[in-house]
């Protein structure tokens, strides 16, 4: 390796690949009730940190409110996005249904803990207009 090359800790390699790709994930309590307390956030975290790591997904940060948590996560290209919000989903809402059945009860209509919809959008990396222009300025061969 030449030693002006300084190997980025970001840039996830593989046998075929490089990729640098994060995603800022948001998902909402069914019917924004504030079910969630600072105890319960604390658990999600750690149950949200062992799927990802089931995924080989790395979780950067995570935090949240009373009705809602935020998580930014560093994942390889065979992951898709929507297998991995699904089991964060699935799994966080049954173990704290689990734990904290009492408090989910008093704070939930329905059998569903977390809303149906969720938010999704990469992040990092340039901004759109340098790619843009970047890629229009590639030397197309005549």
């Amino acid at each position: 390796m030449s030693p002006r090359w300084e190997p980025n800790p970001d840039v996830r390699a593989g046998r075929h690949v490089e990729c640098h790709l994060h995603a800022h994930l948001v998902f909402l309590t069914k019917y924004w009730r504030g079910a969630l307390t600072g105890p319960m956030l604390s658990r999600c975290e750690e149950i949200m940190r062992e799927v990802c790591a089931d995924f080989e997904v790395v979780l950067r940060e995570f935090n949240g409110e009373d009705d809602h948590v935020h998580l930014l996560v560093h994942y390889p290209p065979k992951v898709a996005l929507s297998k991995l919000v699904n089991s964060l989903k699935g799994v966080s809402a049954r173990m704290l249904r689990k734990e904290f059945g009492a408090h989910v009860r008093d704070h939930q209509t329905g059998d569903r803990f977390w809303s149906g919809s969720y938010f999704a959008a990469s992040v990092g990396g340039p901004p759109l207009t340098v790619l843009k222009q970047y890629i229009e300025q590639q030397k197309r061969p005549f």
